[in-house]
């Protein structure tokens, strides 16, 4: 029952709940033949990643999350396992599906235990059916206790739509939660299975559609659309075979204070690797020979403020460029906050990518416009909401959809699971890796979109494919390993990516 295909949308829970009666109505179903389906698909996935099992514990709560265990552990039982069934509050309270689904239980000869405070060791997998996508409120003492039992086993677990004590809607954790091996979600992925804390708790996604898929989706539209190597190849046609550098566009970037050089660096290597036409760097007047030496294709020349012939020169780049990566290395002393001035005193019909400590600057002075992406991790945005790193960890898509709200333009709200919102649409990237955890990656990204938007994508392609392309290279590169994964490692698969077609 689990299907092969990922889903390439996402939904909030309260979509789920809403679109699942829709179809099963529409299809004449009752719904307690979802919960059996559900159940099945459960455990198809025991079967397939454990099977040599002979014992699960099965763990129910009061919901129809706990209907589903309850199917679990009788087709567990059909199939001739030693099953253990374990309630979390009284089972003579389950109603409706739930309670015909228990019933159907101890109509085969299977009993309902208490929790206990320790598992059997007998016990080979565990099933979590306590708290389904319904939890919005912090996980119960009771339950914690249990989830905490659960996770101290050692012992694999797969959860039944969503790990519990998981929001379903924003990937947070409301207290304690399932460490789940698998999940088994259903009809529509949740979006809190893409982003936040999920990562830590989700295991491997398995999707089941429950034989409502199709009729679900005509009936509820995505809230999140998770961006795939076909969506990006789209956007990147073959070259024509007359092109020239005046094709793809012309990139200024603008960073790289005394110290901070290597920042501008890979931001303008990134451009120049993602294949736009001519990247020039404008950057403290030390880093300009390493840079001129290691990457001689970028134009670099140095900055110093006051300089009269200086800032004609930079006014003349500024003139010169296409589109602006505005952040990589900036600093905020006197050089970066001058050179941010100097910027804003300038063009603003350029297209822009804004980053690094440009995030900050605007954040302390706050202004709303439609022609630049942003690409903050979760302390820049923070900053730019006058929140706490927590307040955004807390609900991504909110903290990503009150940025664009506030400043314009397209928000890339980097993480794991990186959320791309452009005023209309969600999107989740589930590329990436821990060994991106490192300085110089967010120079590297803001580099490749700013050498995206360059060719002619748009501003919410650019955001996306490059998210994507960044993402997915660090995985190529983070084939040999993940600690120790330089931002210098993604380019030969960036220029890879950049070439799918």
């Amino acid at each position: 029952m689990t299907d092969q295909a990922f889903p390439t949308s996402a939904y909030r829970p309260e979509q789920v709940r809403l679109g699942e009666k829709q179809a099963a109505q529409q299809l004449d179903w009752p719904m307690y033949r979802l919960m059996e389906n559900a159940g099945l698909a459960v455990f198809d996935c025991l079967q397939h990643y454990h099977d040599t099992a002979k014992h699960v514990l099965v763990c129910c709560g009061g919901g129809n999350n706990g209907g589903d265990g309850y199917v679990v552990a009788r087709l567990a039982h059909e199939a001739g396992l030693n099953v253990t069934v374990w309630q979390l509050g009284e089972a003579s309270r389950l109603l409706g599906d739930a309670a015909l689904a228990r019933d159907a239980w101890l109509a085969c000869g299977g009993k309902i235990d208490t929790p206990k405070a320790h598992i059997d060791p007998a016990v080979d997998v565990i099933v979590d059916a306590i708290l389904g996508t319904g939890l919005s409120g912090a996980v119960r003492e009771d339950a914690a206790a249990l989830i905490k039992t659960l996770n101290a086993s050692g012992k694999p677990v797969i959860a039944v739509d969503i790990p519990s004590g998981l929001c379903a809607d924003t990937g947070q954790t409301l207290g304690a939660t399932v460490k789940a091996w698998q999940t088994v979600t259903f009809i529509g992925m949740k979006r809190g299975l893409l982003t936040g804390q999920a990562a830590l708790y989700r295991g491997e996604l398995n999707f089941a559609g429950l034989g409502v898929a199709e009729v679900f989706e005509q009936l509820q539209p995505a809230c999140a659309r998770v961006i795939q190597q076909d969506d990006v190849a789209a956007m990147l046609p073959p070259r024509s075979r007359t092109a020239h550098k005046g094709s793809y566009g012309r990139v200024l970037c603008l960073g790289g204070d005394q110290g901070m050089g290597g920042a501008i660096r890979l931001a303008s290597e990134a451009c120049a690797r993602t294949g736009a036409g001519l990247t020039a760097a404008v950057t403290h007047t030390d880093n300009v020979l390493a840079i001129q030496t290691a990457r001689p294709e970028i134009m670099a020349q140095g900055w110093q403020p006051g300089r009269d012939q200086a800032n004609q020169q930079l006014s003349s780049r500024i003139g010169w460029a296409d589109v602006v990566v505005l952040g990589p290395g900036l600093g905020q002393n006197i050089w970066g906050r001058a050179l941010w001035t100097r910027y804003s005193e300038a063009r603003q019909d350029l297209l822009l990518v804004l980053d690094a400590d440009g995030l900050n600057l605007l954040a302390q002075t706050p202004d709303y416009k439609e022609n630049r992406i942003l690409t903050p991790h979760p302390g820049e945005a923070a900053r730019l909401l006058n929140l706490t790193v927590a307040d955004i960890e807390a609900d991504r898509f909110a903290a990503a959809e009150q940025i664009q709200q506030r400043y314009g333009g397209v928000v890339v709200l980097k993480g794991a699971g990186t959320v791309v919102y452009d005023g209309r649409q969600y999107y989740v990237c589930l590329a990436g890796n821990p060994g991106m955890a490192t300085g110089g990656m967010g120079d590297v990204l803001a580099g490749l979109i700013g050498g995206l938007l360059a060719q002619g994508l748009t501003l919410s392609q650019a955001g996306r494919a490059g998210v994507w392309i960044h993402s997915r290279a660090a995985d190529l590169a983070a084939e040999s390993g993940e600690r120790g994964l330089l931002a210098g490692d993604l380019f030969a698969y960036i220029r890879q990516l950049i070439n799918l077609r």
